[in-house]
Formats: structure tokens, sequence, C-alpha cells
């Protein structure tokens, strides 16, 4: 009999939540006193430019940090194998496979040499896991997949 098993795939983010507002924090004050150079200098329409900076990177921490809250896990349990997703709304989709039929397919791009995206996939049908995760972590993964399954 197969061994039981259990895997939590989520995004990798290497900066917290109190460096994301420290480096809010510079990066403002940086742009304010760049800000305040131009104004003094009788370039007042630069300004806005540096707020606008702010914002956008702001706004890009923002949507990087929302997909940080995808994830899947694998749950291996007997003959059974389930594929939890949780997406960035928080909605939670499963996929139930039987062991014996399920595969791990890690697909290779000839033209670049590199690996490519990975599928468990089931009676013709394909689902696509750790899209999040780099090229080694996949192949990583599914080795640890492949010797588990």
């Amino acid at each position: 009999m197969a061994k039981d098993f259990s895997l939590a795939l989520t995004p990798h983010r290497s900066l917290t939540r109190e460096g994301f507002v420290a480096l809010m924090v510079i990066f403002g004050a940086l742009n304010f006193a760049a800000g305040l150079f131009f104004f003094i200098a009788g370039a007042w329409p630069i300004v806005g430019f540096m707020g606008l900076d702010v914002v956008l990177l702001w706004l890009a921490f923002r949507w990087n940090y929302r997909d940080a809250s995808r994830a899947e896990h694998i749950v291996a349990h007997g003959d059974e194998v389930v594929l939890r997703r949780f997406a960035r709304t928080g909605a939670e989709t499963v996929q139930r496979f039987n062991r014996s039929w399920l595969s791990i397919v890690l697909e290779h791009d000839a033209d670049r040499d590199i690996p490519g995206r990975l599928f468990l996939r089931s009676h013709g049908e394909s689902f696509e896991i750790a899209s999040f995760l780099g090229r080694e972590e996949r192949v990583e993964l599914a080795r640890e997949l492949r010797n588990s399954l």
C-alpha cells in the first residue's frame, strides 16, 4: 500500500509586511525630498510624477501580496489523491484522483532546453499545478510527487 502524504504549495514572498512598510516609507521620503528639490527649482510639474512613482510602487506590491494568497494542497490518502486550490479571491476548487490512474507530467521546452509546466493527469484531463514556483522547484516537486505516488 502506498504511503499517505500531504503537501502545501504557496508562492514565495521574501519581503515581509514590515519590510514593505519600511520600503514604502523610505521610497516615499526619498521621492518627497526629490520632489521638494524640483519644486524649489521651479520644476513644479515634476512633483506629481514623483508622487505617481510612489502610488505605482504601492499598487504593484498590493497586487503581488494579493497573488500570494493563492495556495494548492495535495493530499494522498489510500487510493485517493485530492488537489485543493485556493484562489486569490478565497474560492476553493477540489479535484479528486484515483492514485492508480494519476500521472505526473513535467513538460520540457525543447527550444530553450528548460523544464516547463507541471501537470497532474488522469483519464485524459490535465490539471496544472505549481505554476507560481520556479523551474528548479517544479523539477524537484515532480520528482517528489513521482516518488510519493
